[in-house]
């Protein structure tokens, strides 16, 4: 079966550039999308709930990657191109480029590699290229493909796994458990791609957030990534975790109990060597280091925060975002 058909969720017809939703870490790279939407839309607290896969063509993908390559050598502008093509070349700049949309490596692998090609042949110093991934991106991928990938410059990919516990991933329909996730990221890691690793304070609500809190510990710890992030669940309207806390059915833990998770997942966490951060604008409280080298510097920031207990040494609740 085509693999286009095998995905299901794919639409390649009136392809939209999506809006630029990136990693923070990305903000100075150049942003191609190859994806409008998420192939894993069932997720409960998530603003991609419901949406549409949509596949943008390998010609019109690589078209743009000309209009660049023209654009930087010449500063000739094309009249086909769209505007922010140009308003976002300068970020070429930075040798790295981030492929857009919410998991650009469910993209068909042929087709892929293809554009990878094309970009590496335009733009041969590049330093990097990054994708978001789903832990089924990856595990439909052979370790072979993700080296070859790898291999074009995709060395780092962004993946969500936003809960280790398996009672807190089946309740947000995330489609994939604790195990499958450990195995997608070990292929990743074989294939010699660095991951940033995601978690979601907050998502086991008030009665699960201590056993949220430590299984994510214990799943952090087992992928044992390069990059790690905190971020804090912000209820999203139209999302089925909008409706249970509406209706009563989920508690939503205070700001100081997501700190205290975020406490625990540090202190439960054993790696090899990961820079660890909660600087995303949904926290309300940011620290930064390396694990577990600055492990105790980070939770005695944490302790001081949490034994305070004053809401005004947190982020505001209408300066927080997505």
């Amino acid at each position: 079966m085509p693999e286009d058909e095998r995905y299901g969720t794919m639409n390649k017809e009136s392809f939209q550039r999506p809006d630029i939703v990136r990693p923070p870490s990305e903000w100075k790279s150049y942003f191609l999308p190859l994806t409008n939407g998420c192939s894993n839309n069932t997720c409960a607290f998530c603003a991609n709930y419901g949406s549409r896969l949509r596949i943008r063509e390998v010609d019109e993908a690589k078209a743009e990657v000309d209009a660049l390559d023209l654009y930087v050598r010449s500063g000739i502008r094309l009249p086909n191109i769209q505007p922010i093509v140009y308003e976002i070349a300068p970020n070429l700049g930075s040798k790295r480029i981030f492929l857009q949309d919410s998991d650009a490596l469910v993209y068909p692998f042929p087709k892929l590699l293809e554009i990878l090609r094309h970009i590496n042949g335009k733009f041969p110093d590049l330093e990097r290229i990054s994708a978001y991934a789903t832990p089924q991106d990856l595990l439909r991928r052979s370790i072979e493909e993700l080296k070859d990938l790898k291999d074009n410059k995709l060395t780092i990919l962004y993946v969500g796994v936003e809960s280790g516990d398996d009672d807190v991933l089946k309740h947000v329909r995330k489609r994939v458990t604790h195990a499958q996730i450990l195995e997608a990221a070990n292929k990743a890691k074989e294939a010699g791609i660095a991951l940033s690793i995601t978690v979601i304070l907050g998502l086991g609500g008030v009665e699960g957030s201590h056993r949220h809190a430590i299984e994510t510990a214990r799943i952090l710890s087992e992928i044992d990534p390069e990059f790690g992030g905190a971020l804090t669940l912000t209820l999203v309207p139209g999302t089925p975790l909008y409706k249970e806390a509406q209706d009563g059915a989920f508690d939503l833990i205070t700001p100081f109990q997501s700190l205290e998770e975020l406490r625990l997942m540090i202190e439960h966490s054993s790696f090899t060597s990961c820079f660890f951060s909660s600087m995303h604008a949904s926290n309300y409280f940011s620290v930064r280091g390396t694990l577990p080298r600055e492990k105790g510097r980070m939770i005695k920031e944490l302790d001081d925060i949490i034994s305070k207990g004053d809401p005004s040494l947190l982020r505001a609740e209408f300066m927080r975002g997505l």
